[in-house]
């Protein structure tokens, strides 16, 4: 931490920030990794939402064709932004059909990243990264929130895991591997946009039986879609309930990525399975959930 200084920096100010921020630090890579990044959230929050991740977007870009148009700018694209999927899996070339204002943000970023790119001839990446999770997520996110809740629950301080749609498919990847697939992104002569992903999908509940299982947990499901519940062979207890409140108003039903360009182009591969993931997460929780 002693080479990282935090600064404080909001993406609403303008462009005259960003500007400031660019003259006062010299920089010569630009990550933007800011998002109001909650699905459920941008459903409520639309306008909120599209100010951050699009609109915050175009002050950023603005300031670097002011500033310095050698510098390297990386935008954090979104999976989401394939929504009702086009096909299976998605690739570079496939056409985006976005469920959520959270996926609609995300994709008219992307798009002005690109015209900025062709434009302005601005060295601008985006990286269309499908879910990445570490013992960093935010337990809000459902794989955090399962590995979280489920250590809690084996250290006894919470009754059940509650969540929404167990047939979700996801592509779930180690945020690591994708964190150098975004500086080899940068690292290229040419800019250009890149699927970073696994190639595998793993449904909601396939991940609960996953980490349940590291917790000497093994899961038994019972009832119909809107009630169902997990509960422990061993103990009969309740581990988990299905809560439609968690529902959200447009689903996504597979997310499943290609990354052959990106394994082409830039040499980038994941290095860490899903197993192994979630063993990093729920280690990391279950040390957490001791020690609180």
């Amino acid at each position: 931490m002693d080479k990282v200084e935090l600064v404080y920096f909001d993406l609403t100010e303008g462009a005259t920030g960003t500007i400031r921020l660019l003259e006062k630090y010299n920089i010569n890579e630009f990550y933007n990794l800011a998002a109001q990044s909650f699905v459920d959230v941008s459903f409520d929050q639309p306008s909120h939402t599209n100010e951050i991740n699009y609109i915050g977007v175009i002050k950023q870009l603005e300031a670097i064709r002011s500033v310095d148009k050698n510098i390297r700018f990386y935008q954090a694209s979104s999976s989401e932004m394939y929504g009702k999927v086009m096909e299976i899996p998605q690739k570079e070339t496939t056409p985006f059909y976005p469920r959520s204002p959270y996926a609609v943000s995300k994709l008219s970023a992307h798009w002005i990243v690109c015209n900025y790119r062709e434009s302005h001839k601005l060295h601008a990446s985006s990286g269309i990264l499908f879910n990445h999770e570490s013992p960093l997520r935010g337990e809000e996110f459902v794989t955090r929130k399962i590995t979280d809740s489920l250590a809690q629950i084996k250290c006894r301080k919470l009754d059940t895991l509650r969540l929404g749609n167990l047939e979700a498919l996801r592509d779930w990847g180690y945020a690591a591997d994708y964190v150098k697939g975004m500086w080899m992104m940068l690292q290229q002569e040419k800019p250009d946009y890149y699927v970073l992903a696994t190639g595998k999908t793993c449904s909601v509940r396939e991940f609960c039986e996953k980490a349940a299982s590291l917790l000497g947990y093994h899961l038994t499901w019972k009832g119909s879609k809107d009630q169902e519940i997990g509960i422990d062979t061993k103990t009969g207890k309740t581990i988990i309930k299905v809560d439609p409140k968690f529902y959200r108003p447009a689903e996504v039903d597979i997310l499943c990525g290609d990354s052959s360009k990106a394994r082409e182009v830039l040499g980038w591969s994941h290095t860490t399975d899903l197993d192994k993931l979630v063993e990093i997460m729920v280690e990391a929780d279950i040390k957490r959930a001791e020690k609180t």
